[in-house]
């Protein structure tokens, strides 16, 4: 993926119905944006990445369906499977103060104020508002809080975290 030219906003997950439909677990904290969508970019690890139009799309149980241009079957809709759905960064919806995309806290380097590295950011975990930064340690992976008590500074910029741990944290993880 070119680092910060496409944001990742969904990723399909199977097919739906008989006509091409596909069903999408939505990653994107605004998915009122699909409604306004006519085009976005589909991404496999190993295909690269393809330009698609929209016909149409709606929320179903927490999901999205998309209804790809061209894809008309459940077989032609099956090669649609795993791709993440991506839209260009410029399009990318403004975030208030303090608030961070995902793929942007992934690879930041998590550090103590007194400079002591902690891990890599390899991923956000959701769970009911309180999200946690998936961390790779030097002793494996950790959850850390993303909460502004924790995280004291964030620079994007810098791909850098520097975090208030609480004590015993780090021993509390697997």
């Amino acid at each position: 993926m070119e680092s910060g030219s496409f944001i990742a906003v969904a990723r399909i997950v199977k097919t739906r119905g008989v006509r091409g439909e596909v069903l999408a677990e939505i990653h994107s904290d605004f998915p009122a944006r699909f409604q306004y969508l006519s085009e976005v970019w589909l991404e496999w690890p190993d295909r690269g990445r393809l330009l698609v139009t929209l016909e149409h799309s709606w929320q179903h149980k927490g999901r999205q369906v998309l209804k790809v241009s061209g894809v008309d079957s459940v077989e032609q809709a099956e090669k649609l499977v795993g791709a993440w759905v991506q839209v260009e960064s410029k399009h990318a919806v403004a975030l208030p103060e303090g608030a961070y995309f995902d793929h942007d806290l992934i690879g930041c380097l998590l550090r103590t104020p007194g400079g002591q590295p902690v891990g890599i950011v390899k991923d956000i975990m959701r769970i009911a508002g309180n999200h946690q930064l998936v961390v790779e340690g030097q002793h494996g992976n950790y959850l850390v809080p993303a909460s502004a008590g924790i995280c004291k500074e964030v620079s994007i910029e810098r791909k850098e975290i520097v975090v208030d741990l609480p004590e015993g944290l780090i021993d509390l993880n697997p």
